[in-house]
Parts: structure tokens; sequence; C-alpha cells
């Protein structure tokens, strides 16, 4: 049977408004509608071909995993084909999924996620998803050890990173801003250790979002990005050049978050005032807003996007 149709009215308004985590990722939207119809071979075809391609792996999993009957399906395919990574790895990021919902114990998905990592050791993907687990609520050194889960087996992986980036920026909330907080360090050290055209050069931008969030949330920084000032100082518009001349130099349409990482260098450049810049970035965006750092910090992320995006092009 097919879904039924989104209602009619506001909430047909609201599903077009929905932020879609697949990104422009049309295969894998084609993968999620069959698991929603109960047909996961579309789902086994899929990560049968992303392959050993970490990054779109994680991708492809972590958004599969958000939908509601994924760990049940995978139970059944797991059942299936016992031995099959792929359906370990997904009931896995599916139990995490529904750990930081509330509707699974952490302990389930710790298993789940050891299990998975049992059965495809070279596999960074169920480490992900134990590093998704723990970025709330874990100890230090367990966040840190996950993440060197991960980087051991993919030095590059850019959800990992992201996640050690939001984790780090949420340390000594309340000191003020200070530009040699250890969030900007890891940033650079992450950029420093990776090849010249690794979209990991963009993390020193999400590092200032993420550390911006905790500011303004803890009173620190006006709630208005870009009227708080964080990101015109020196430092920061060093930052942002960086950031935007890798872009127009390496441009990676080929990576499964690129988009992201062109929602947050927007976002810099609007907060920045640096119009030109944030309107091409806006261009390649299309429609694939992301809720981070939209949101930042109490914002409503599809206001602040178009009333950004307005700005920007001129059409405000």
């Amino acid at each position: 049977m097919s879904p039924p149709p989104p209602p009619l009215g506001r909430g047909r308004r609201r599903a077009a408004q929905a932020f879609d985590a697949a990104l422009d990722d049309a295969e894998l939207v084609v993968a999620r509608t069959a698991l929603a119809q109960g047909r996961w071979q579309a789902v086994r075809a899929l990560l049968a071909t992303t392959g050993d391609d970490w990054d779109r792996r994680g991708h492809r999993v972590t958004v599969l995993a958000l939908e509601s009957g994924t760990a049940a399906w995978a139970r059944d395919w797991l059942l299936a084909e016992p031995e099959s990574g792929d359906a370990a790895v997904l009931l896995a990021a599916a139990t995490v999924q529904r750990s930081l919902t509330g509707k699974d114990k952490p302990d389930l998905a710790r298993d789940a996620c050891h299990s998975a990592a049992a059965l495809v050791p070279d596999d960074p993907t169920p480490w992900l998803g134990l590093l998704q687990l723990e970025r709330n609520m874990g100890a230090e050194d367990v966040v840190v050890r996950l993440f060197d889960e991960v980087r051991h087996r993919s030095p590059e992986h850019h959800h990992a990173h992201h996640l050690m980036i939001a984790r780090l920026a949420e340390r000594c909330a309340t000191a003020g801003p200070d530009p040699l907080h250890e969030v900007y360090d890891f940033a650079h050290w992450a950029v420093e250790q990776a090849p010249a055209d690794s979209p990991l050069a963009i993390l020193p931008v999400v590092a200032h979002a993420e550390r911006y969030r905790v500011l303004a949330a803890a009173g620190l920084e006006s709630t208005d990005p870009a009227s708080s000032g964080h990101w015109v100082g020196r430092r920061a518009r060093q930052v942002m050049k960086a950031a935007f001349d890798w872009w127009l130099e390496w441009e990676r349409d080929d990576h499964p978050r690129r988009l992201i990482d062109l929602n947050f260098l927007a976002h810099a450049k609007f907060c920045e005032g640096r119009g030109a810049e944030a309107a091409a970035l806006f261009h390649r965006i299309g429609q694939h807003q992301t809720p981070e750092p939209w949101s930042y910090p109490d914002r409503d992320p599809h206001t602040a996007f178009r009333a950004a995006r307005a700005g920007a092009l001129g059409t405000a």
C-alpha cells in the first residue's frame, strides 16, 4: 500500500516546508520511500552500491534510521540474512535514533552498535552511531574514544567531526567570547590534518556557529546572530574568507553532506554582511536548507533562512 497523501490546507504547507535530511540524494529518497512501504530490498541494494564510501554510507544510514519503521524492517532483514553487515548497521543506527527519542534504552542501542561493529570491523558507521548516542550524554573520555574509533577507520569523516565540534563548543559555556577556545583549535587541527580538497576546510566556520549557539543560549551574545558581532571580528573575518576561498577553488559537488557545509557558510556570510557572497551560496543551496545553523540559538529555521536568503538576493 502507498502511504496516504498529506492533509490539505495548513498541514500540506507544513509538509512542503519540512527539512529533508536526505538533502539532494535522489537514490536515498527512492530507497527510503520503498522502506516506508515495507520493501527493504531497495535499501539492501542502495547500501551494497554505496560500499566503503564512508561519508555517503554514514549519511544514508543515518537518514534511513530516522524513519519510524526502520528498526522493525532491519530486524526482518537481519533474520533473513543473519550475516548481513548492512542489516546490522542499519538496525544499530535505527536503535540509536529510537534511544535518542526515548523509545529505546541507551544500552540497547550500545549493544546493537557493538554487534554491528563486530560484523563489519572496518566500518566506521557503528561507531558513528555510538558517537551520536554519547554526544550529549557521554563522558568526555567516552566521546573522545568514540571519535577516535571513527577517525581510525575514516580520518576525514565529516559527520563525526561535526559532532565533535558541537560537543567541544559547549565547554566553558559561561566563559564568554574567547578566540582561543578549544573548539577553534580542534577545527584548525582537523583542517591541517586533512588534504587540501577536504570539506573539513569548512570546520572553522562550523565551530564559529556552534560556539555562537552556546554563547547566545547563555545570554552572552545577542540572540540575533546578524547583529551579535560574532562574525565581524578580525579573526572571524579571516576564518570566513578562508572557507569561502576554499569553496571557490574546491567546491565538492560529489560530497553527500556538502549542503550542510553550504548552509553554515551562507549563514556566516550573511551574518558577516557579505551579501554578494551569501547570494552565491544561496543559489547553490536552492531549496536544500538545513535546520542548523539557521535555528541558532532558538529561532525558527524556516523563517531565518527565508529572511536571510531574501536579504542576500535582494528580494526582501
